[in-house]
């Protein structure tokens, strides 16, 4: 067991988790991602056809990018989720429908929780730490 002063690697990792938007900015990372493993064509494909095959893989990587930004750079989420939003849907148009609309409705969903979260709120009450608490009185 931990020592009552110390903290662990799990309750650091959570008030980590709790400073950000992390699910907005995973859910957009993991729609970046899962573009980018359905692209099929390979690169020399890409080159030949142009700019239109090359946007097919700049849009995923800039969602990726995005996600990642909105994780280690909330004071800006913003800006990265507006931008990850127009993102995701240009990737209807470059990227295999959004990755089979999976990829696209990732990139959105995770967009819009970035753009809607508020950094000042209260750490919400676990259930267990509720538990403790009605026992305890």
């Amino acid at each position: 067991m931990a020592e009552p002063g110390r903290r662990t690697a799990r309750a650091a990792f959570r008030d980590w988790r709790g400073r950000r938007p992390f699910w907005g900015g995973l859910l957009l990372a993991l729609g970046g991602a899962e573009i980018l493993l359905t692209e099929k064509a390979s690169l020399k494909v890409v080159m030949h056809i142009g700019m239109q095959g090359l946007a097919g893989y700049l849009l995923p990587a800039l969602m990726l990018l995005l996600g990642l930004l909105v994780l280690f750079n909330p004071a800006q989420r913003l800006f990265y989720s507006i931008v990850g939003v127009l993102v995701s849907l240009g990737s209807w148009l470059t990227s295999n429908l959004g990755g089979f609309f999976i990829g696209l409705l990732l990139g959105v969903v995770g967009s819009c929780l970035a753009f809607g979260w508020l950094p000042d709120q209260e750490a919400r009450v676990s259930r267990r730490q509720r538990r403790r608490e009605r026992a305890g009185a």
